[in-house]
């Protein structure tokens, strides 16, 4: 099959899964109509029309192609780069750092992926900008809780921009006899790492009884996480025909990929939890900010592209 007709199957049965787990969703929802609200069925019903929406967004990014996928994902990075941005302490010394975040190193980032430039994409931030905002912060002259704050704002943009670019930068691997199917890569990235937290909280929800992670968040249970991960991993291997992988090859990244998305949520959950709050926002009906539906993908994206990369482009 094309990459067209591979991808128009590949939403077909995203789109079929919806509609199922709306018909349940609406179910379940009358069967408890006459009874007192039930949270889980009210919160599982806003994850899937919030689902809807996502869907129907990256289809129309996937529609339009490459640039429909960078601009989809510097959007996100924006959005994402504020939430961190607003719930991080700053000062008044920090707003010239953070205004070259925000305007000069996101858009720039994004346009080195446009251009295909891995070789200053990949280190642009981790290693020019890491040097960069400590100077202009020294510049201001405020030297108060000095490397908490630059650290901070590295750290948002590491995460926020740097990690979720790699993303659409998945397009622009040359693998041999895989060529013009980049956007594949995206949605199994996407498909896979998604599908862990959903069946993840699934799992949780009938069979979770040991909290995993009690401090950091209390609705992951063991029993969630290995039935979660083990489901996706599965998904994984069966969606070896949009990949270059064999299906055995497909299993295994989607396993690792699915654990470091797994750590990305434990990690997130533990800066929320020393911000004091519960969601990084609410731009997401049911799934709270862009950062709580995207931590997962946050650090597994990297993790994807390198073990593609690697092994798979010349």
């Amino acid at each position: 099959m094309t990459a067209t007709e591979q991808s128009l199957v590949l939403f077909g049965g995203v789109l079929a899964v919806l509609v199922v787990a709306s018909i349940v969703g609406f179910a379940l929802a009358r069967g408890y109509a006459s009874s007192a609200a039930n949270p889980t069925i009210d919160n599982l019903n806003s994850r899937i029309k919030a689902w809807w929406l996502m869907v129907v967004v990256i289809g129309a990014a996937f529609a339009i192609g490459k640039s429909g996928v960078i601009i989809l994902f510097a959007l996100a990075s924006l959005a994402a780069l504020r939430e961190f941005i607003t719930l991080t302490p700053t000062r008044r010394g920090d707003h010239a750092a953070l205004a070259v975040g925000f305007f000069v190193v996101l858009p720039l980032q994004y346009y080195l992926i446009w251009i295909e430039w891995y070789g200053l994409y990949s280190i642009f931030i981790p290693v020019y900008v890491f040097l960069l905002l400590p100077i202009i912060v020294t510049v201001r002259g405020d030297t108060r809780d000095f490397m908490g704050r630059v650290a901070e704002i590295q750290w948002g943009l590491m995460i926020c921009v740097f990690c979720l670019s790699y993303v659409p930068a998945l397009i622009t691997l040359q693998i041999p006899g895989f060529q013009g199917h980049g956007l594949l890569l995206i949605a199994f990235l996407i498909l896979v790492v998604q599908s862990s937290d959903v069946l993840q909280y699934v799992w949780g929800k009938l069979l979770g009884r040991h909290q995993i992670a009690p401090q950091l968040s209390p609705s992951k249970t063991v029993e969630g996480t290995v039935g979660g991960i083990a489901c996706a991993t599965l998904l994984g291997a069966a969606l070896w025909w949009i990949t270059p992988f064999e299906a055995w090859q497909a299993g295994l990244i989607a396993l690792a990929i699915n654990l470091m998305g797994f750590c990305g949520g434990l990690v997130m959950s533990a800066i929320k939890r020393d911000r004091g709050v519960k969601d990084w926002g609410w731009t997401i009906e049911g799934h709270g900010g862009v950062l709580d539906r995207l931590d997962s993908v946050i650090f597994a994206a990297p993790v994807f592209f390198h073990i593609t990369r690697f092994w798979w482009a010349p």
